[in-house]
């Protein structure tokens, strides 16, 4: 089974890198595009669906004015990369948000911005596969209503692919990111001299009505009207989700790591600002209608349309309009464009379990998400991610909107956070800094972080106050339990930081004053027998074996057979009137720690280890409860002893075979593992030597046990207590 297993993770994974290939992971500019910006970039896709959507509340005539909605975005979008850039600049570590946060505005504004980034990164992966989902269906009709189970599959097939590497996940997804973007740009170029020619056809649902809601009669008049706009602003800045990953992800990036950051983040914002405003402009000339229910919301001649009407997603039917006579470019945007929605989820992908590693590092979350994988990733995360995106892909049944009204919460917060703690970072370097020209440019930093901070705070306002009742609290609730979770997790960690500390270095290397040795003993058997050698090789102070009478004719076997075999161990046997095994052996062993507090207990346990996992469910489970009760009694140490029943040779003259003792008693000798000889010290194939026996002679049952008392050193019979 074992074998099977690690055959299966090479096909899935490919083969264990070493360390020092670390450096060959690192990417060039044209890999970190489109590993760390195709969330970002894929933004456009589904962020003009809901400024579109929400406009849509007022009517036909309020959707007209998406591309002036769409340009607000546009400036904000820009604004944030400006910021970034300064950021990658300053923090080229890889902390991005936590770190500056951190540093500059104490820990509790760092595990702020970092519950708002991991939330947003599994929101990420959630919305952005749900959203491929329904590009998938609208595309292949045969996927209609089977969105969740695309969705989740795709988490995994994405999980795969970053569980290879970084770089093999860059190469798988640099064809189709590029290939979205030139989708996209023919198709913008193709529109715009349609447009302009008077040849461009009108979308699918250009000639539908639609139908307002309730209070919105009037159009975008009035109070109510204003609130609509910004709702529908703060819908579309969804578009500057995935910003934020490059300033994470700058580690991974080649050298000089910081300047090909800010050129991969600039590139980022001018080609997302064009993708979104041609997007918004198409959408506009050639009349496309989308709405939350197009059942009920859009009508035909007065009519509703009704459940047989699909309503497809902007793209798909600008795409529509646009290649009307070349259905196979049509087929190529909505694939592509479905395809780009799924990959851009690996972004989170790789910024989640990097975030995750330093979080670990600092002791806020679990040491296990700080190790990598044997293919350098950081596997643990990658792991949580997928599990986290999947729970909220099947509660939200892969709905977008739904989800979107969870997302651009904490990517505002985390921004917000950022830029103050930016501002702060350039005032204080400059309270140090005498050069003219750097002081300058320092200036011109905090200037643009500061510009940043009015933006992104007031997008922050307008996106907790429209989406507030519309899901925007479940994010909140989220992060307020990521926040005490970690903090939960730092106190643990630190306690036991504490607890571990070696206060009196010599106090700490004295040795106790007496071991007790305790060997659980069910049968005279081999397991026994070792247990024994082993228990004997440890020179304790006493040692004694220790059986429950559960049974009165196995107990009285066992008797014969220990005083028959003349092992100079004492038997106790502990009375159990209840036929129980683990009661009578707890009470006995801290009965001895009460009877002598300054003691060390040890506990040997025979452990049978078997070929197959199956076969564990039939051996050693009276082992493991005892083992979970004695866990926390002070001054107990339990000593697994193993005994391989796939290795025993009852024939040969080799190691392993058996002989006869020099007083009728038959002897199975069993090769120690290299980890029992190095653990006991004692070399030679014969077994374990007892104390005083010469290296590799043989393990005599009857030497002298130190401390055992002149009663077992001539095999004195069992004592029975109760």
């Amino acid at each position: 089974m074992p074998d099977i297993t690690e055959a299966l993770k090479r096909a899935l994974v490919g083969r264990p890198m070493r360390s020092e290939r670390l450096g060959s992971t690192l990417l060039p500019k044209r890999l970190a595009l489109p590993v760390f910006a195709s969330d970002a970039l894929s933004s456009v896709a589904y962020a003009p669906d809901e400024i579109l959507l929400t406009l849509a509340l007022a009517g036909v005539a309020a959707i007209t004015i998406s591309p002036w909605i769409g340009l607000v975005v546009v400036v904000v979008l820009l604004t944030v990369v400006a910021s970034y850039r300064q950021t990658v600049h300053a923090y080229p570590s890889g902390g991005g948000d936590y770190e500056v946060a951190t540093e500059n505005l104490g820990r509790r504004a760092g595990l702020t911005v970092a519950s708002a980034l991991l939330v947003d990164y599994v929101l990420t992966v959630a919305v952005s596969i749900s959203s491929a989902a329904q590009y998938l269906s609208a595309a292949i009709p045969a996927a209609d209503g089977h969105e969740v189970a695309v969705a989740v599959s795709a988490v995994v097939i994405l999980a795969l692919i970053n569980l290879r590497g970084l770089r093999e996940s860059g190469r798988g997804l640099a064809v189709p990111v590029y290939l979205y973007m030139a989708s996209i740009g023919l198709m913008a170029v193709a529109g715009f001299i349609q447009s302009a020619a008077g040849t461009l056809r009108p979308a699918e649902s250009a000639g539908l009505e639609i139908v307002p809601q309730a209070g919105y009669e009037q159009g975008l008049i009035g109070l109510a009207g204003a609130f609509l706009v910004l709702r529908a602003f703060s819908s579309g800045s969804a578009a500057l989700t995935g910003i934020e990953a490059i300033s994470n992800g700058v580690p991974h990036f080649r050298r000089p790591k910081s300047r090909n950051a800010a050129t991969t983040l600039l590139l980022l914002g001018l080609i997302s600002a064009t993708m979104l405003m041609s997007i918004l402009a198409l959408a506009r000339e050639t009349g496309v209608r989308f709405v939350t229910d197009p059942a009920t919301e859009l009508t035909r001649d007065g009519v509703p349309v009704g459940d047989s009407y699909v309503q497809h997603p902007v793209i798909g039917q600008i795409a529509g309009a646009v290649f009307h006579d070349v259905p196979l470019l049509f087929g190529l945007v909505t694939i592509v464009t479905g395809l780009i929605l799924a990959l851009a989820a690996n972004t989170a992908f790789n910024g989640f379990p990097v975030l995750g590693s330093i979080l670990a590092r600092d002791g806020f979350l679990p040491r296990q998400l700080h190790t990598r994988g044997d293919r350098l990733a950081f596997s643990n995360g990658i792991i949580l991610l997928a599990v986290a995106a999947v729970v909220l892909i099947v509660a939200f049944q892969a709905e977008v909107t739904r989800l979107i009204q969870l997302y651009i919460v904490g990517v505002f917060i985390s921004f917000t956070v950022s830029q103050t703690g930016m501002v702060r970072h350039w005032t204080r370097q400059l309270r140090v800094e005498t050069d003219p020209a750097e002081r300058a440019r320092m200036r011109r930093a905090r200037a643009v972080n500061t510009f940043g901070l009015c933006m992104t705070g007031a997008v922050l306002l307008i996106v907790l106050v429209t989406k507030f009742t519309h899901g925007a609290w479940i994010t909140l609730l989220l992060m307020a339990l990521l926040f005490v979770t970690m903090n939960a997790i730092y106190r643990h960690y630190d306690t036991v930081a504490r607890d571990l500390a070696v206060p009196d270095l010599a106090a700490a290397r004295a040795l106790p004053s007496r071991v007790h040795g305790v060997v659980l003993v069910s049968k005279l058997h081999q397991p026994t027998m070792r247990a024994v050698a082993y228990a004997r090789a440890t020179r304790p102070s006493t040692l004694e074996a220790v059986t429950v009478a559960v049974d009165p004719e196995d107990t009285a076997r066992l008797r014969a057979a220990w005083e028959a075999a003349e092992i100079p161990v004492p038997l106790t046997v502990l009375d159990s009137p209840f036929r129980e095994i683990t009661r009578p052996v707890v009470d006995h062993v801290r009965q001895v720690r009460r009877d002598s507090p300054r003691d060390l207990v040890v506990v040997f346990v025979p452990e049978y280890v078997v070929s197959h996992w199956w076969e564990q469910l039939l051996h050693n489970q009276s082992a493991l409860r005892l083992k979970s009760r004695l866990l926390f009694t002070p001054g107990v140490v339990m000593a697994s002893v193993p005994f391989q029943l796939d290795k025993v040779d009852h024939v040969g003259t080799g190691p392993g075979h058996e002989e006869t003792h020099p007083h009728g008693v038959r002897e199975l000798r069993v090769t120690a593992s290299p980890t029992e000889a190095a653990g006991t010290g004692v070399a030679g194939p014969g077994g374990i030597a007892p104390a005083g026996a010469a290296p590799g002679g043989p393990a005599d049952p009857r030497a002298s046990v130190p401390g055992a008392g002149a009663g077992a050193r001539h095999g004195r019979g069992p004592e029975v207590r109760s």
